[in-house]
């Protein structure tokens, strides 16, 4: 994951190279080094990389023989923390990669090269020498190739990146840093998120950068992408003022320094030259907008601090009443029972009359689907399709102009569910976004959307947004059919039930005692079973979904009427099962797939209404839930799955903001 780089005016190194780095499996900065002589700083790049948290990262650059206490007028450091995804959790590893030992090229990576393999065997047959396995190393390799071989040709910095990209394929954001370009540092993106903090206590020349395409005059081989000038790039006006930029992948990782950012879009080449800000682009593409705008950032560092909660992840358990008010905020009148989404009003009209409704997201965001796909259905008598992501692509399903599609997404920067998008738009489909990150791809790229106000989800296991997705849909639903008579009783029911909704979350999450209880008692076992039906088969995939991604345990979530079909051969009387039981219309088939495991001895933990003491007497143990109306019930029925994954995880000895297996590729950490 890229951390913030910083291009600093009138600081000390020691500023720069402690400020870039945020706690997660390794990390590595590449920061301007020198002979500790003001002149000479820059001419020399120094790399610190460990293994560990950031403050073993610290204690590796403290050691180093570099003078942090020189002030620098312009000054560049890029740092990175990661997940192994080439190769193993290593030094070697570990960005910043360098295409030499002399460190001419420094480069760090979010994403994956997906033709690495190609360019590392050219790069081979030319003489280069591999000391990682990553894919990123190509990339440092590449640019050197290309500068050695540019036949004497004064190049910019940013004709050289750009000249890499296009060799390039894949998901990826980029950083450049080198010897050859001191002072300045060069980003670029494709399908992988990057946004520019910028940070000045002085007047910018402008809030608009232009964005600077290649002449038509210029030959293609020979390219230059114009040179930025007063008029086209951003800066401190007057003399001697200072500004900071800070490249980054979330907004996370810099709203503890400014919440002034621009984001670029993909294939934008950002350059910062002696303080000076820039964006280019090879060719102009059609309905582009032709300035970058700096936009402010509505988001407040304390709500990305832990508080007096053990982990990121248990806070955003606990903060989902007010998550869910925020959803609503604005939106739900609960006087005159109306929901307005104002980032739908002016295609609603449009979306009514749509043939078929496509749901279509990833994980957690794939279950906030699953989850609202019946009460959809109900509400707007539409067919209603709900797609993974990656299947979706890969079956090339057929998509028309009078679909609605709905993409999902915690980040807005999903790789899968953005591609998908894509897909839709060329056969010119409406599409809607349903996001918590103001200014991701998905929100920029759809025709329409609705930001869930969910608030910052530093956990590696999504938790509040899921419910903040859920009710986002639910409203939807609602807003489709507030001109139909007919179904204007159930639309009051529903809204009743949003209004007392944050009560009752708060009342579930009043059972955590007891579900570290139950907890104790299953946390050395090696699988769980979770069944369910109708509206809680979403709940059963994504409980089992935070169980395996918490507690490495195996869980499955199995669809109670399909147990006769196979699943009911795992269940003994040794078998972790937990079962969803909930008075509504599957209650009664929910009863007979209870009596189905008794009979094979299974000892199921049920969860079920207050005053079921039908399932209560029959279950091993029970928590018992607020019954709500039957389409928000699964808000309800999830939080209890959410706490035993938790508790799961801290009795397994696990890190649950630490989670060594997974790569969270849209959010970074934050230090508490």
């Amino acid at each position: 994951m890229v951390s913030p780089i910083c291009s600093y005016h009138k600081k000390k190194m020691k500023q720069i190279a402690f400020a870039s780095s945020f706690p997660k499996m390794q990390g590595g900065i590449g920061f301007d080094g020198g002979s500790g002589e003001k002149e000479n700083v820059g001419k020399q790049i120094q790399i610190v990389r460990t293994k560990g948290k950031v403050k073993d990262l610290q204690e590796e650059i403290s050691k180093q023989d570099v003078d942090f206490d020189v002030v620098c007028d312009i000054h560049v450091g890029i740092a990175h923390t990661r997940w192994a995804t080439h190769g193993a959790p290593a030094n070697v590893n570990t960005h910043p990669q360098r295409s030499d030992e002399d460190n001419e090229f420094i480069v760090i990576h979010n994403g994956i090269i997906t033709n690495y393999k190609d360019l590392r065997t050219f790069l081979e047959s030319k003489g280069y020498e591999f000391e990682s396995e990553t894919d990123t190393e190509s990339v440092a390799k590449l640019i050197k190739y290309i500068y050695d071989n540019s036949d004497n040709e004064e190049m910019s910095f940013d004709t050289l990146v750009e000249r890499v990209v296009q060799q390039l394929e894949g998901a990826f954001a980029l950083l450049f840093k080198s010897v050859h370009y001191p002072g300045q540092v060069v980003g670029t993106r494709r399908g992988s998120p990057m946004m520019i903090g910028i940070l000045s206590e002085h007047k910018l020349s402008t809030d608009h950068i232009p964005v600077l395409y290649r002449s038509g005059k210029e030959k293609m081989g020979n390219c230059t992408l114009p040179r930025a000038d007063s008029f086209s790039s951003l800066y401190a006006v007057g003399e001697e003022k200072g500004v900071e930029y800070f490249f980054a992948s979330d907004a996370s990782a810099i709203i503890e320094h400014t919440n002034r950012v621009i984001f670029l879009e993909d294939d934008d080449i950002a350059a910062v030259v002696n303080g000076r800000l820039s964006i280019h682009r090879v060719e102009r593409r059609p309905s582009e907008l032709p300035a970058r705008a700096i936009q402010t950032l509505q988001m407040e560092l304390q709500q990305m601090m832990k508080g007096n909660h053990s982990s990121f992840m248990q806070k955003e358990i606990f903060e989902q009443p007010e998550s869910v008010v925020n959803t609503m905020r604005g939106r739900v009148n609960f006087e005159d029972l109306s929901v307005v989404l104002g980032g739908l009003k002016d295609s609603i009209k449009e979306m009514r009359r749509c043939r078929r409704i496509i749901l279509i997201g990833c994980g957690t965001s794939y279950h906030a689907g699953v989850a609202t796909r019946q009460i959809l259905e109900e509400l707007t008598e539409l067919p209603v399709m709900v797609e993974l992501s990656s299947d979706f692509l890969d079956r090339n399903t057929p998509v028309f102009r009078d679909d609605v599609c709905i993409f999902l997404s915690q980040s807005g920067e999903t790789g899968d569910t953005l591609m998908a998008l894509r897909y839709c738009k060329e056969r010119r489909a409406l599409t809607v976004g349903i996001t918590n990150t103001v200014g991701s791809s998905i929100s920029r790229e759809t025709d329409c959307g609705v930001h869930i106000n969910a608030g910052p989800e530093i956990g590696v296991a999504s938790t509040k947004v899921y419910i903040c997705q859920f009710v986002a849909l639910v409203m939807f639903a609602l807003m489709m059919c507030d001109d139909r008579i007919s179904v204007q009783k159930r639309r009051a029911e529903i809204i009743h039930g949003l209004q007392k909704l944050p009560d009752m979350i708060k009342e579930v999450l009043s059972l955590d005692e007891e579900i570290h209880t139950v907890a104790s008692e299953l946390y050395q076992q090696r699988s769980v079973l979770i069944m369910g039906r109708g509206y809680h088969y979403a709940t059963c995939l994504e409980g089992a979904l935070k169980i395996k991604e918490m507690t490495f345990m195996h869980s499955e979530g199995i669809l109670a009427g399909e147990l006769k079909h196979g699943p009911l051969a795992l269940v003994d009387k040794f078998m972790p099962v937990i079962m969803l039981i909930i008075r509504d219309q599957t209650f009664a088939k929910c009863q007979n797939a209870l009596q189905q495991v008794l009979a094979r001895q299974g000892r199921p933990i049920v969860i079920c209404d207050k005053e079921d003491h039908e399932s209560e007497k029959n279950a091993y143990r029970a928590i018992k839930v607020p019954h709500t109306v039957d389409c928000l019930q699964g808000i309800l029925s999830v939080i209890p799955l959410q706490l035993l994954a938790f508790h799961l995880a801290v009795l397994r000895g696990y890190n649950v903001d630490d989670n060594k297996r997974l790569r969270k590729v849209e959010a970074e950490y934050v230090s508490p």
